[in-house]
């Protein structure tokens, strides 16, 4: 690394959240929050102590931190159980008969679950697991659509204290079998198939494949539904369903150690080695509970809905535990947004009565493309929260968000954070803080940022640089999964004595924290260093331009040239007269040096089917070479050959 990181964005405009949704936040004052933040810096043990203490734990703690950079250990002494925390906490109030999850298939089947049915089915998977002699240490892992059971077998897994590591469905059978050998998993929780685009996309075969390169998968547990033809292995596959029906209901949680091994999650688009990201359980369920409550204000009355997949982060804290945590009621759903039709989500807002959503910013452009007339034939009243996750949004589109999705009247959080860090870090909380659209906003609890030049040293108001963490938080990785050199070498390394996330950013006069993107998708012109999110902000706000992504190319002059690649609203043609104009536009809006090189137009960009943009395969396109690496997760490989054939 090198230089710092030059800002040029520039978004003035901000938003109060609406005075009746102050009246009623749990937060509503700047100065508490301002308190609690200063009590959570000043006093960690204090404040940290009584947000578990709202939890339920077999045996207290001695101490609730330890401190050994790059090491941390969180509540140590204490005993606790997420799931019993999740689940058998609400049994004994009306929680019991509360709606925990609505599901809906893509087909339109649907089924919902109480708190008291999930806890149930929940006690007998465990119980299956347990009869296959699945315990505390062993690892499982799980590939599946999203149904409840994959829920189901997360929740199951935490309550018996076996380390699960969710493997998103997407990925190939050679990507399932790297994850499996890493974490040596002794198991394997699958489907035969799910529900996607009109079709069932199969997943037991890719299982099957996998599982010629594995050696210590004892269990394969498939779960029947797309209803496709599967090949069962005796004596290591079994229905889910057979086994079920032959389990008792009563499987009382493991007390296990705060610092028990949750999960593994491996990081996406790596090459190499996977990257396993160890979570433990008492800092991440403290964490990821206290999030939940007061960035998305939940409360019993809500339905919040995260479109994200299980297979990520998002889904493993703002999906499966931290809405369960708070008792929450929230809708689950199968396939994509665009099926039959491109208001499937607004429908299923409707339908729910939805007042929490929760989303990534390549969906919202991807809604802005569809055109208006979708969300505006639903009645969408219900909503009175927003929120973005999984990358920086541009300015244009969260004013669409805001004014189209939330009629105006809904405070809209977006959120910063990582698979590497468990929980949100930073955002605007609603009721306390004004949105500046673009930026991610203002630290949570616990959470000191700061921006950095490559020797750590801290950048004035506006200036860019590296975005890092002082000091350690509940919720952060504990290490890379059976390699702490790679841990400490990766996350405390790069940047003396703190966390180095990876991200360039700025923070502005007012504290608010600006993402620029990933340190690694920064573009270096005549010894400019540019962040592609804001060229890619610049893009987005000309109305021709539904979405954007910028990469850098090898320019024997400028070190590297911009290369933007651009789809366009409906109905828009790409031509030279746009090209032109386009490049007018990101000169007035950023300047001379932020204009691209060369301009590409295409249908669609090359995304994950978890919506990220896979920018390495652009770097390949830009530059005149083959696509590499892994492309098992690209939604659509055809989107590959038209951008190559556009240049």
């Amino acid at each position: 690394m090198s230089e710092r990181i030059e800002s040029v964005l520039q978004e003035k405009r901000s938003f109060s959240s609406p005075e009746a949704f102050k009246a009623k936040a749990r937060l509503n004052d700047k100065m508490a929050y301002n308190r609690l933040y200063r009590q959570s810096l000043d006093e960690p043990d204090t404040f940290w102590g009584n947000v578990a203490n709202e939890l339920h734990w077999f045996e207290p703690w001695d101490k609730v931190r330890e401190w050994h950079e790059p090491f941390v250990k969180w509540f140590i002494g204490g005993k606790t159980n997420l799931a019993y925390n999740c689940l058998d906490r609400h049994l004994n109030s009306w929680r019991r008969n509360k709606a925990a999850i609505i599901w809906e298939g893509e087909p339109g089947d649907q089924r919902v679950l109480t708190y008291q049915d999930l806890h149930r089915e929940v006690s007998k998977f465990a119980n299956v697991l347990k009869g296959k002699d699945i315990g505390q240490g062993d690892r499982v892992a799980i590939y599946m659509p999203m149904i409840p059971e994959a829920a189901i077998a997360m929740l199951a897994c935490a309550r018996i204290g076996a380390t699960h590591s969710v493997v998103f469905g997407g990925f190939s059978a050679a990507a399932l079998a790297d994850r499996i050998n890493d974490a040596t998993a002794k198991a394997v929780i699958t489907a035969d198939g799910g529900f996607r685009r009109g079709s069932v996309f199969p997943l037991k075969p890719a299982v099957d494949e996998a599982l010629e390169q594995c050696e210590t998968v004892e269990s394969v547990f498939v779960v029947k539904r797309g209803n496709n033809d599967v090949a069962m292995q005796a004596g290591r596959d079994h229905w889910y369903h057979e086994l079920m029906d032959e389990v008792p209901t009563d499987c009382p949680a493991e007390p296990l150690d705060a610092e028990h091994p949750l999960f593994i999650l491996y990081t996406s688009g790596s090459t190499g080695k996977p990257k396993g990201v160890l979570h433990s359980t008492g800092g991440y369920q403290t964490y990821t509970y206290l999030t939940s409550k007061y960035i998305f204000d939940m409360r019993d009355e809500d339905v919040f809905w995260c479109t994200a997949d299980v297979g990520w982060i998002t889904g493993h804290s703002y999906i499966v535990y931290g809405p369960l945590l708070n008792g929450a009621t929230q809708v689950m759903y199968e396939g994509v947004p665009n099926y039959p039709e491109p208001d499937r989500f607004w429908q299923l807002v409707e339908k729910y009565r939805v007042s929490t959503f929760y989303t990534a910013p390549t969906a919202i452009r991807a809604f802005i493309k569809w055109g208006d007339a979708w969300p505006k034939c639903c009645d969408l009243s219900s909503l009175r929260l927003l929120g973005t996750v999984g990358e920086p949004i541009n300015p244009e589109a969260w004013i669409w968000y805001q004014q189209v999705i939330g009629n105006g009247n809904c405070p809209i959080v977006d959120t910063w954070w990582q698979t590497e860090t468990g929980g949100i870090m930073i955002t605007t909380l609603p009721g306390v803080h004004e949105a500046k659209p673009g930026s991610a906003g203002l630290p949570f609890f616990g959470v000191e940022p700061a921006i950095v030049d490559v020797d750590g040293n801290e950048q004035a108001a506006n200036d860019g640089g590296y975005l890092v963490i002082k000091r350690p938080w509940p919720s952060m990785l504990r290490t890379v999964y059976g390699d702490d050199d790679r841990y400490r070498a990766q996350y405390w390394s790069e940047i003396p004595h703190v966390y180095f996330a990876g991200d360039g950013a700025r923070r502005d006069e007012d504290g608010y924290f600006w993402i620029m993107g990933r340190v690694d998708d920064v573009v270096n012109v005549s010894g400019h260093r540019l962040g592609t999110m804001e060229v890619e902000s610049a893009l987005v706000s000309h109305e021709a331009v539904a979405e954007a992504a910028v990469v850098g190319r090898p320019d024997e002059i400028k070190g590297q040239a911009i290369v933007a690649f651009v789809t366009l609203e409906e109905g828009r043609l790409g031509n030279e007269d746009l090209r032109k104009a386009l490049l007018q536009h990101v000169s007035k809006e950023i300047g001379a040096i932020a204009k691209p090189e060369e301009i590409r137009f295409a249908d669609a960009l090359p995304k994950t089917r978890s919506g990220k943009i896979m920018r390495r395969l652009l770097r390949n396109i830009a530059a005149g070479e083959e696509a590499s690496g892994d492309i098992s997760t690209l939604e659509d490989k055809s989107v590959i050959e038209q951008l190559m054939q556009s240049g």
